[in-house]
């Protein structure tokens, strides 16, 4: 079972930070634990776009767009983490540093991700 001293958990916590700092800093050259990330940044950001089409990036709340773009690179390129475990742990996120709707967001829109790239469970 997973707890709050669980290591994966606080690297993903780690990493959705550092995602949210980098989004406002926008440094040349991202730090370490985030660069595979930023790299993909372009074909995460057009997934997250195709999967949450009533609301543009431009839109999402700051710390919501770094759980997605966490969890579509678990997802998509990374494939080291089963789905829904993936899914689980952003939306546990969502809602211990997101807003009231942020769980829900970020499951519907994990949920489209799911159905748009033929992802099983």
């Amino acid at each position: 079972m997973k707890t709050s001293k669980d290591p994966r958990h606080i690297k993903r916590i780690e990493l959705m930070q550092g995602l949210f700092t980098w989004n406002f800093l926008q440094k040349s050259r991202p730090p370490k634990k985030i660069a595979e990330i930023v790299k993909n940044l372009k074909s995460i950001d057009d997934i997250i776009s195709e999967s949450a089409k009533d609301r543009p990036i431009s839109e999402i709340n700051k710390i919501d767009l770094a759980i997605l773009r966490l969890a579509i690179f678990e997802l998509i390129m990374d494939k080291e983490t089963p789905p829904k475990v993936v899914v689980d742990e952003a939306v546990e996120l969502a809602k211990k540093f997101g807003s009231d709707s942020s769980s829900s967001f970020v499951n519907g829109a994990l949920g489209q991700v799911f159905k748009i790239k033929g992802i099983k469970v």
